[in-house]
């Protein structure tokens, strides 16, 4: 029998991953292409034609890769794709782009929000979409759009300008303008698509005065979008079967089919995604509500909290402070000391997220004495990292009443035991690391060939890549509980208990 493989497009802010999966869910081919950005102040964009061409070079690199492995063509069956959220493109009846791409990163928007605010539309927005009034989020920054640029001003008003996440407008691209779709995860980090309607917010859109906007139709994220040639890349157009946010795609690759089971991406900051079942329910603790993945037959809810910064805090002692020279450092300096010695390393660099949301504090170091050494600053600001987690994880929890079963993580930190322990121990419920590193290609992957019939339902999915390293709570959980005790002092109390440094 002939083997049948699934194209993973998993199209990020910095770089666009191809990934080859085989009916085992194994990667049998792979291929990466870096992506720039333009920062300007608060400004953060990309070039929607670059974007476009980037996944195109990485999808050929990942063909060749394929095909001098002796692969055929012709024996893979569909594509999924994953993408950066929030980051959206607005363009014109010719399918050119009317500005830039704005990136998820963008902070633009601040005054928008603000004003939103002011105008008591918060419940509302939350009620219709789970999310938060936030630069975050693409709403507000096609609302500064609008109003601050007079070409996109003039096609929203006229009908002729057309809305798109990432995954739109490469389908749009890659279709040469005859698909026009989203799925609902993408859809539903808009700040208008209607959570329990799944459909555009009508009411939401006259507010932010985009009706004549044109939207794409929202699907499921498995499902039948379209067919591509990529621009001559394969002799046959091929089927598109999946697309899908590139947070939910990793929940999906790490096996959050069922409430209670989540995901947390610890890198440069972190997105904890919890799977809450069948039906959405919103948060009183700083959470946002949203899609955790789709399929025809079924749509799962989740929550959402967003911590901005996990990895980046040890890249400061790295390169502004002179602390460590390389990161993998950090774990053997964290278990040279017995604990913390009375040390927290609060990492509101860039305020702080879930469930705090409080982005005009500042980062602080609580507790020196002259007993701290550079062992104590390190472990502290590995801990902040657990700490951060354990707070959402937390008001998930309290939110809606199902408790975590297993936190499956993924990232460049899970490569530090210090920190994979100390989790397990704080949270007192497995960690599981999975060794197939892009999980969100993977995820993407899954749910095109759920669709494309190479993978048979979700109960098949559940036997592949089960080699997991899982880290079980030890000893240390009575000691790490009384730690945490300290962090939420410290976290919550702007008057320090000892010596306070701002950083």
């Amino acid at each position: 029998m002939n083997k049948k493989y699934i194209l993973a497009v998993d199209q990020g802010t910095s770089s666009t991953k191809t990934i080859i999966f085989d009916e085992a869910g194994t990667a049998v081919a792979r291929a990466s292409e870096p992506l720039a950005s333009k920062y300007k102040g608060a400004f953060v964009e990309q070039d929607p034609q670059e974007i476009y061409r980037n996944v195109l070079a990485s999808v050929e690199k990942c063909l060749q890769d394929f095909t001098a492995s002796g692969g055929e063509l012709s024996s893979i069956q569909a594509c999924g794709i994953s993408n950066q959220r929030e980051t959206f493109v607005v363009w014109d009846e010719a399918g050119k782009p009317l500005y830039n791409a704005v990136v998820w990163q963008c902070k633009r928007s601040v005054a928008v929000c603000e004003r939103l605010k002011e105008e008591q539309l918060e419940p509302l927005i939350k009620a219709k979409t789970g999310l938060l009034i936030d630069p975050y989020f693409s709403g507000s920054k096609l609302i500064w759009l609008y109003e601050n640029e007079a070409n996109v001003r003039e096609a929203v008003d006229t009908g002729k300008a057309y809305f798109g996440t990432i995954d739109t407008w490469l389908l749009y691209k890659l279709t040469n303008g005859q698909s026009y779709f989203t799925d609902y995860t993408n859809a539903s980090r808009t700040l208008f698509f209607n959570l329990a309607e799944l459909k555009w917010d009508q009411e939401l859109l006259e507010v932010f005065n985009l009706s004549h906007l044109n939207l794409p139709e929202p699907k499921p994220s498995s499902y039948l979008f379209a067919a591509s040639d990529f621009n001559g890349l394969f002799p046959q157009p091929i089927q598109i079967t999946s697309m899908i946010g590139d947070s939910h795609a990793a929940a999906f690759g790490e096996g959050c089919f069922s409430p209670g089971t989540a995901k947390a991406t610890m890198g440069t900051g972190s997105s904890i995604i919890m799977n809450i079942g069948e039906k959405a329910q919103g948060s009183e603790t700083g959470m946002v509500t949203t899609i955790c993945w789709s399929t025809e037959e079924r749509v799962d809810y989740a929550l959402e909290g967003v911590i901005v910064t996990c990895g980046a805090t040890i890249e400061w002692l790295k390169n502004e402070i002179g602390l460590i020279s390389d990161s993998k450092e950090t774990e053997a300096m964290a278990r040279a000391v017995a604990d913390n010695n009375g040390v927290y390393l609060v990492p509101a660099f860039s305020g702080l997220g879930a469930p705090h949301w409080d982005m005009s504090r500042k980062a602080s170091i609580t507790g020196l004495t002259f007993g701290c050494n550079k062992n104590h600053l390190v472990r502290a600001a590995l801990e902040s990292i657990p700490y951060q987690i354990k707070d959402v994880i937390t008001a998930m929890e309290q939110d809606t009443g199902i408790a975590l079963q297993e936190l499956n993580v993924n990232g460049g930190l899970t490569s530090n035991k210090f920190v994979l322990q100390f989790l397990s121990d704080l949270l007192e419920k497995p960690v599981a690391v999975q060794r197939m590193p892009d999980i969100s290609a993977l995820g993407a992957a899954y749910l095109a060939g759920l669709k494309a019939g190479v993978y048979k339902d979700i109960d098949h999915l559940k036997t592949l890549n089960q080699d997991k390293v899982v880290t079980r709570p030890g000893e240390q959980t009575e000691q790490v509980k009384s730690d945490y005790e300290g962090w939420q002092v410290a976290v919550g109390s702007s008057v320090p208990v000892k010596a306070e440094l701002s950083v």
